[in-house]
């Protein structure tokens, strides 16, 4: 079998910096790639914030009147950012979903959903204020993020 290269191994990730790019489009299917941190510089995203985070985004995701569109949201592996897979969802609008749970994260109070030993795998390591911490980092990268700035 030949192993074939994956697009998100054909971006230059010495040029990545953060913010919120399309990553891929299959047919009424779009990936975007929301850097968090500037790939390879030694800064990464700490597990128990990530994970948080996951939590939060996936359910604001979840309960937003859009979120029939809403396919799949995730960390990236090495800790850069999440994906965020949408479906006939215009560009526009997913950025502004996207701007609309960085705040809800942000100002997020009570007990992180989903993360009880019942609902996670891994429900002790949790972080809300480092949750916290990468939306309040990233809602001034996306504040004014347009759908030409997708580009990578």
């Amino acid at each position: 079998m030949e192993l074939k290269k994956i697009a998100s191994f054909q971006v230059d990730h010495t040029k990545l910096v953060p913010g919120m790019y399309t990553s891929r489009v299959d047919g009424d299917i779009t990936t975007y790639d929301i850097r968090m941190v500037k790939p390879n510089c030694g800064t990464y995203l700490p597990v128990p914030a990530i994970h948080t985070f996951e939590h939060l985004f996936a359910t604001y995701a979840r309960s937003v009147d859009a979120s029939d569109q809403v396919i799949y949201v995730g960390p990236m592996g090495c800790r850069t950012g999440f994906y965020f897979l949408v479906r006939d969802m215009e560009p526009a609008a997913a950025i502004k979903l996207v701007n609309d749970m960085l705040v809800f994260v942000a100002n997020f109070e009570g007990a992180v959903p989903g993360a009880t030993e019942v609902e996670c795998g891994n429900y002790r390591e949790q972080d809300l204020e480092g949750a916290k911490d990468i939306a309040r980092t990233m809602i001034p990268v996306l504040a004014d993020w347009t759908p030409e700035n997708l580009a990578y």
